[in-house]
Parts: structure tokens; C-alpha cells; sequence
């Protein structure tokens, strides 16, 4: 589905991927993780456009989106929650999921199934985004990139901050969407067993660059940790 191959971005002269390949495929949940500062954020603005590539590709669904727009990768079928949620503080909860529809002119209405994960957010369509707690600011911001029906979703660090209950609810969701199938997720976080818990698959990244991978029932659990301390 996700083939990342040969990516190198550079900040100026600075390089802060250096040949990474990545995959994600149909109906999986792959994990991202890393130390601060090693380039995950990166790699996913990457993905989604928003930081040119030096080098190398990005394929989704056998289309290369190397050149493309974000909005276009968006149009393709790939939803992305940034760290720090980036919710539109100043529109409503309703409106800022309807912005999430621009992204598959082919959904007309918010689906009933964002409000059975998170049946807060039905309570509170007409309150400012701003207002919210940070935990229903992270709700809202997962709920908009999957209102347009995505076929990969793509979170970085969505357990950062959050209170154990609503990382706890955003657990069993991303769980849901794993085994109904429908959408496959590609997950930076930095919560070890919160992590390993719903991957199948895992990269760690030191540096710019992969250096661990595979299957997370195959991975040495202690030889990652050295590269997750602060």
C-alpha cells in the first residue's frame, strides 16, 4: 500500500532522513519509533508533502505521489493527525470535521461511525474547537482524518499528553479499525507498550535512518529501548 524507498530530506544543508525505505500494507498497523529529534515527523510530513524530498520516492496504492500535492495525497486515500493536532480552534467542532470532507468529494456527510468512536464529540458540535481539553482536541483531530473514509492513516504521537482514559479510548479505536480491515495506520509513538500492543509491524529510527526492523513478535524488546531513552 505505503512504499517508501531511498528517502532523503534535507533542512538547507542539513539531511535529516537518509535512505529510508518503509512499508505499510493493506490492513496493517505499522510503528514509527524513535527518540526525539531523529527525523519521525519529518519522514511523515514527508509522506503527506508538506517537506520536499531530496531523494527517493513515495508510492501509495501503486501511484507514485513523489511530486504530488498534499491535498493531493490527501484525495488519494491518506489520512494524517500531526502532532500537536493542529485542529482549527476558531470553528466549531462540527465545522472542523466538515473540513475533514474535503478530502473525499465522494463523502457528503460526516459518517455515524466517527460519533460511535467517539461519542463525545456528538455532544459538542457546536462548541469552539479551542475550548476543548487536550483529549478531546485529539479526538476531534483523529475524527476529522477519518470522516473522509482514508485508506491509510497516518498519527504521530496521538497518546502525547493525553490522560490514561483517552488514550485508553484512542487504543481501542485504532483497534477497531485494525480488525475491521478498512484502514491501515502508520503510528509514531513514543508510548512503548501502548505501541507494541497494536503493531504488527515496527521500525526504529536513529540518526535519520532505520535501524531496527520487523515483525513486533520477532523484535528484541530490550534491544529497542536503548534507542527510545531520552
Amino acid at each position: 500500500m505505503l512504499e517508501i524507498d531511498g528517502l532523503s530530506v534535507a533542512y538547507g544543508e542539513t539531511l535529516v532522513l537518509r535512505d529510508v525505505a518503509l512499508q505499510v500494507q493493506p490492513r496493517e498497523v505499522v510503528c514509527l519509533m524513535g527518540r526525539n529529534g531523529v527525523g519521525k515527523t519529518t519522514l511523515l510530513k514527508s509522506v503527506m508533502g508538506l517537506l520536499p524530498a531530496r531523494a527517493g520516492s513515495v508510492r501509495f496504492g501503486g501511484r507514485d505521489l513523489s511530486r504530488a500535492r498534499p491535498e493531493a495525497r490527501a484525495r488519494a486515500g491518506i489520512g494524517y493527525v500531526p502532532q500537536g493536532r493542529e485542529i482549527f480552534p476558531h470553528l466549531t467542532v462540527q465545522e472542523n470535521l466538515q473540513v475533514g470532507l474535503l478530502a473525499n468529494p465522494a463523502v457528503r456527510r460526516v459518517p455515524e461511525q466517527v460519533f460511535e468512536f467517539f461519542p463525545m464529540l456528538k455532544t459538542m458540535l457546536q462548541r469552539k474547537g479551542g475550548v476543548l481539553s487536550g483529549g478531546q482536541q485529539q479526538q476531534l483531530a483523529i475524527a476529522r482524518a477519518l470522516v473522509a473514509g482514508p485508506r491509510l492513516l497516518i498519527l504521530d504521537e496521538p497518546t502525547e499528553g493525553i490522560q490514561p482514559s483517552i488514550v485508553e479510548l484512542i487504543g481501542s479505536v485504532l483497534q477497531a479499525l485494525k480488525s475491521s480491515g478498512q484502514v491501515a495506520v502508520l503510528l509514531v509513538e513514543q508510548c512503548f507498550e501502548f505501541a507494541l500492543k497494536l503493531a504488527d509491524r515496527c521500525y526504529v529510527m536513529e540518526k535519520g535512518a532505520i535501524v531496527l526492523q520487523g515483525a513486533t513478535a520477532d523484535l528484541d524488546k530490550e534491544a529497542i529501548k536503548p534507542y527510545l531513552a531520552f
